[in-house]
């Protein structure tokens, strides 16, 4: 018997319907499906419902139905555990997801078998102190972790150091540290280059820099890279697109690889040009 965790994009009654279907068809394969509490209540299966702080636990798989931001969720609960993660696609311009909802259950029959390759994808690992007593934080990532200013009203000042020695301080709307799976993310769309993503590297983007120095910085993979809050009127950090908690002034955030990939299931080649071609209407002259 197989265990395989199902997350759902929560807006999209269809992937909701595909969920329940999914659970009924595992269910009469001899599997077990199981949900975060969240799921649970949207798919209307109370009885699938399993704790997130265990829902990594025992897993064979996970399967998700939704579009890329359903991934960056399944990476926020099974962290770096290994577990290998199918995208089913339910979203619009997905760089993750690899098969049709109509391919799910030969999909998954395929994943079970080991008839299937495994795309391996560094994470970015983000310490910081969350305030109200709870000390130092962590989290990983897929995509990035972002220091934002909190309001519109002022550029937030950020220092930045590698591996303890300052670098220099920008002065910006933000900074994002993303992964190369990340570049065609956030990143992208602040400027910042396109990374293949089976490369490993951490890369430091501006946002709306108000400086001479606007250009992307990529770093090698070893490298540990601080964020230090300057300004007296705070910070904002988010992870994955989840905003995990305010910062004061002085307060740090320490991002850096971490050595347990993300394992995202594939079938076949998958050619990271081709895909950018699609997703970009790019044509051949």
């Amino acid at each position: 018997m197989a265990v395989i965790g199902l997350i759902v994009h929560q807006g999209r009654p269809e992937a909701a319907a595909a969920a329940r279907d999914l659970s009924v068809w595992l269910a009469s394969q001899g599997h077990q499906a199981c949900m975060p509490p969240e799921e649970a209540a949207a798919t209307s299966c109370p009885d699938l419902q399993v704790d997130r702080a265990k829902f990594a636990a025992g897993l064979d798989a996970v399967v998700t139905l939704g579009g890329d931001g359903s991934i960056l969720r399944a990476v926020e609960l099974v962290g770096e555990s290994g577990v290998p993660i199918l995208g089913v696609n339910f979203g619009r311009m997905a760089y993750l997801t690899e098969v049709a909802p109509a391919d799910a259950h030969s999909a998954i029959e395929r994943v079970l078998a080991g008839d299937h390759r495994v795309s391996e994808r560094m994470l970015l690992t983000v310490e910081f102190n969350a305030g109200g007593g709870q000390g130092r934080q962590r989290r990983v990532a897929l995509n990035e972790a972002v220091v934002e200013r909190p309001a519109a009203s002022y550029a937030l000042r950020l220092g930045v150091s590698f591996n303890g020695e300052q670098f220099t301080t920008y002065a910006a709307d933000g900074l994002i540290v993303s992964t190369p799976t990340g570049s065609t993310a956030y990143s992208l769309s602040a400027g910042g280059p396109v990374i293949d993503p089976t490369h490993r590297a951490l890369l430091l983007t501006p946002v709306s820099p108000h400086m001479l120095f606007d250009r992307s910085v990529m770093v090698a993979p070893e490298t540990q890279l601080q964020l230090e809050v300057l300004s007296d009127r705070g910070a904002v950090l988010s992870v994955d697109g989840r905003r995990l908690a305010e910062l004061n002034q002085h307060d740090e955030v320490v991002c850096s690889a971490s050595r347990n990939p993300a394992r995202l299931v594939t079938f076949g080649t998958r050619k990271f040009h081709q895909v950018l071609k699609t997703k970009f209407g790019l044509n051949d002259r």
